[in-house]
């Protein structure tokens, strides 16, 4: 199975070089008149990302707050897919939960989702049906960089590390699935603060598939081609 699921992670890098590249191709698009405008939304969301860059570099790191998280993700996503939460444990260091049954998403689940941020992003349109938010709305894309630079440097900081959710599926197919759907994520957020559109995110997407897609079958074609010729 990690033999396959090795193969699987190889086919995934190209994937990855697409959302990569549509990402940039995303941030290129916010330009107005040749200048690149700069919108408030992104500079509070930048804002608190940078914030949290801060206190996470000069402050003590609130380790409990991000296994709390990890172990949450896990379950909300067993929960989600059918598995019953049998016991968890949350520790200053470590933490452990045990479901009835696992799968792929749930292992890697606390790698590409954000928790806090998806609680805060749930928070604010919960709030909205019942207040007026509009005036609050710069700070709460700050608290949502604030909790997507959480998710990510922990995130980066628990690769590091030995990790039995990482080592039960491969390394390679792994971290090409955390990092596609953490560079999709992104991608979001820049649709998030800006003025482009959900329909020009997937567009851009699909058209970068393409791109790579067909770099990918030529530089096999030329290597076949080569090796044929040998």
């Amino acid at each position: 199975m990690k033999l396959l699921l090795f193969f699987v992670g190889i086919l995934l890098l190209p994937v990855c070089a697409a959302v990569t590249l549509a990402a940039v191709s995303l941030v290129g698009l916010l330009q107005t008149g040749g200048t690149a405008v700069v919108p408030p939304s992104a500079w509070a969301l930048g804002g608190g990302y940078a914030l949290w860059l801060l206190v996470y570099f000069t402050l003590p790191r609130p380790v409990r707050t991000y296994v709390l998280a990890h172990e949450l993700t896990h379950a909300l996503w067993g929960w989600l897919t059918g598995a019953r939460v049998l016991h968890m444990q949350v520790s200053k260091a470590s933490g452990s939960v045990t479901l009835s049954k696992s799968n792929l998403l749930v292992a890697l689940a606390p790698y590409f989702f954000p928790l806090y941020t998806v609680l805060a992003i749930a928070g604010y349109y919960a709030t909205s049906i019942f207040l007026e938010v509009e005036r609050y709305y710069l700070a709460w894309l700050g608290i949502v960089g604030f909790t997507w630079g959480f998710h990510f440097t922990f995130t980066v900081t628990t690769l590091m590390q030995h990790q039995s959710d990482i080592r039960e599926y491969g390394r390679l197919f792994s971290y090409a699935v955390i990092y596609a759907l953490n560079v999709l994520g992104i991608c979001l957020w820049v649709v998030l603060v800006s003025s482009l559109t959900l329909d020009q995110m997937v567009q851009t997407l699909q058209d970068r598939f393409i791109t790579v897609t067909r770099r990918c079958l030529d530089g096999v074609s030329r290597l076949s081609g080569t090796l044929q010729a040998r």
